[in-house]
């Protein structure tokens, strides 16, 4: 099947195209920088700081959202990083915190989208409620993972995002997911070619075995290969200053997290100096 043909027999019931909703997000952008706002621990959760509150969540988002959109990131996307050990049904507590954070912490200058660890419909939610432009989430396949059996469902969460008459909200499907691998033995490339005729993704993302690592650069380059030109194929994870040039030569851009923290920890604070590094050498 043609790249064309792909475009036509993916037109969507609202008339929109394969790819349409990233390149509306990121219009004169050719190779999208995107940079993770980790939120604290959320109540509830083992790691959280009860002393600090939510005031404490909002202020170091807060922080660091300054920080990335200073260093010149294109986007901004907000996630709860440090809620381990990670569930697969958020808790309402989770997504009525993440929902204030993102509204009281969200850029005005650049794009901002929302990930919630590991439900889709709390991200979906917490989108619509803050206008994010897009949302991160695992929806295809079967997995065995650290939270156990995995069985998402791109049907339910696309059908949800219509009838809640959220169209313009972008899902990037991560068809390699951290802490995860698949049940079945299809190679990442036959799942990003099957997933992006079946579930009308509108960015594939490619990501290593955990948060922070980075996948083989061929893996990479073969689910560029074979998925249609249209659709825009990011690396998810394990981005740095020094392997940046390499993954962009086969990627349309780029979600980086860890590298950009203190100590590149994932669950430090952003450094400046790092985050300046990486948007240096991503442009070079």
């Amino acid at each position: 099947m043609t790249s064309s043909g792909n475009v036509q027999n993916g037109a969507k019931g609202d008339g929109v195209t394969l790819g349409e909703r990233f390149r509306r997000i990121f219009p004169d952008v050719e190779k999208p920088l995107i940079a993770m706002a980790h939120l604290p621990a959320l109540p509830g959760t083992p790691l959280y700081a009860a002393a600090e509150g939510v005031r404490g969540l909002v202020r170091q988002v807060r922080e660091d959202v300054a920080v990335l959109v200073d260093a010149g990131f294109d986007a901004v996307m907000f996630c709860n990083e440090n809620d381990r050990p990670y569930v697969l049904r958020a808790e309402l507590v989770g997504a009525a915190v993440l929902a204030r954070v993102v509204a009281e912490c969200a850029p005005t200058e650049v794009p901002f989208g929302v990930d919630y660890l590991w439900d889709p419909e709390c991200a979906l939610a917490a989108a619509v409620a803050t206008e994010a432009s897009f949302i991160r989430e695992v929806l295809t396949g079967s997995w065995e993972s650290d939270m156990g059996s995995w069985s998402p469902d791109a049907a339910a969460l696309l059908r949800r995002r219509r009838s809640l008459d959220a169209g313009h909200i972008a899902v990037f499907m991560n068809v390699t997911p951290e802490f995860a691998s698949t049940t079945g033995g299809r190679s990442p490339a036959d799942v990003a070619r099957s997933v992006a005729v079946s579930s009308l993704p509108d960015a594939i993302l490619v990501s290593g075995p955990m948060a922070g690592a980075e996948p083989e650069v061929p893996t990479l380059a073969e689910v560029r290969r074979v998925v249609p030109a249209e659709i825009p194929v990011l690396l998810n994870t394990g981005a740095s200053a020094t392997n940046i040039s390499g993954f962009l030569e086969h990627a349309d851009g780029c979600i980086v997290g860890s590298w950009l923290k203190n100590d590149g920890y994932t669950w430090n604070p952003v450094d400046p100096e790092r985050a300046r590094m990486f948007v240096e050498a991503a442009r070079s």
